[in-house]
């Protein structure tokens, strides 16, 4: 089980990056701060001082087009937002 889904890299993320050293992930369902906190330290090699955890429920919408009533879903998914210790980076572009 993958704990680390993908990194969000979004304009509001790398200015928290840059200015407060706080990456953002998008993490499996089921994970705990202490699995996050793990996953991440293997995955980068860096020391993390906190984990916030922020669940985003599932979306539904529907729209009325020529067709009739469609309706979409956009599923719910786990962000976590992990502070690193002081002198601590990680770069997502070297790998390109």
């Amino acid at each position: 089980m993958s704990i680390l889904i993908k990194p969000i890299i979004t304009e509001k993320a790398t200015n928290h990056s840059e200015i407060f050293n706080r990456y953002t992930f998008v993490v499996d369902k089921k994970a705990n701060k202490l699995e996050i906190k793990n996953a991440v330290e293997s995955a980068y090699g860096v020391s993390i001082s906190s984990v916030k955890t922020l669940n985003y429920p599932i979306q539904r919408n529907t729209k009325f087009t020529k067709k009739g009533l469609v309706t979409g879903i956009k599923s719910g998914y786990k962000k976590a937002v992990v502070q690193l210790a002081e002198g601590e980076s990680i770069d997502f572009y070297n790998n390109l």
